[in-house]
């Protein structure tokens, strides 16, 4: 069973999210955490394979936290549960190695799909907060381009699951949609990966926006 950490200032909030875990079958809750450095003093004794982290909290927030939460564990999966707000730290949290982002608007189905591809070893962002750092990046505030080009160099077949990925879709979505195998959607994205110069899937996804490498 997967093993979970819940890190917000709201107790309340950490409850709920602790009840739906559990009562859905998505994981055990093994520690709840306040702010980022109870999580990293909870992180001395568990090992977790998820943290569910809120970015603005008091003490330490998110995006420290999870700076040094993953340099303890650089395995670690990490959630972002977040409100919509044009002036958060979206992009600083994707560099720093999240795996994904979901409102904390989202619907319970958002959330177990969230959590379903990231312990998968996916990465999952909310529409809205993919909307709000492209407003960011037309402000000139996000990614850089690359000077080999490679992505110019995209098959036809990598350019359609880059676009799917873009879309919002999980590897297994994808394989679904294009009626080829997830290992073949895990190989494509490697070497969209390879090509972009990007890390991981968001990365993939704000490089292809930003260099107009695909339309959403």
């Amino acid at each position: 069973m997967n093993k979970i950490i819940v890190v917000d200032d709201h107790a309340l909030f950490r409850e709920g999210i602790k009840l739906l875990i559990e009562n859905e079958g998505l994981g055990k809750v093994i520690a709840e955490a306040e702010n980022g450095q109870i999580l990293l003093d909870l992180l001395k004794t568990l090992q977790p394979d998820l943290v569910i982290m809120d970015i603005e909290m008091p003490v330490m927030g998110g995006l420290e936290a999870t700076h040094k939460a993953l340099q303890i564990h650089p395995e670690l999966k990490v959630l972002v549960l977040t409100m919509l707000n044009d002036k958060a730290n979206y992009f600083d949290m994707t560099n720093a190695g999240v795996s994904g982002f979901v409102l904390k608007t989202a619907g319970k189905q958002e959330f177990e799909k969230a959590i379903n591809a990231i312990i998968r070893g996916e990465c999952y962002f909310s529409n809205d907060v993919l909307r709000q750092i492209i407003l960011n990046m037309d402000n000139g505030e996000l990614v850089h381009n690359t000077t080999d080009r490679q992505h110019e160099k995209l098959t036809a077949r990598e350019t359609e699951v880059l676009q799917y990925f873009c879309e919002g879709l999980t590897v297994s979505e994808i394989a679904s949609k294009l009626f080829i195998s997830i290992k073949t959607v895990e190989s494509h994205r490697s070497a969209l990966l390879k090509k972009t110069n990007t890390r991981n899937t968001i990365n993939l996804v704000l490089y292809a926006i930003k260099n107009n490498m695909i339309s959403i």
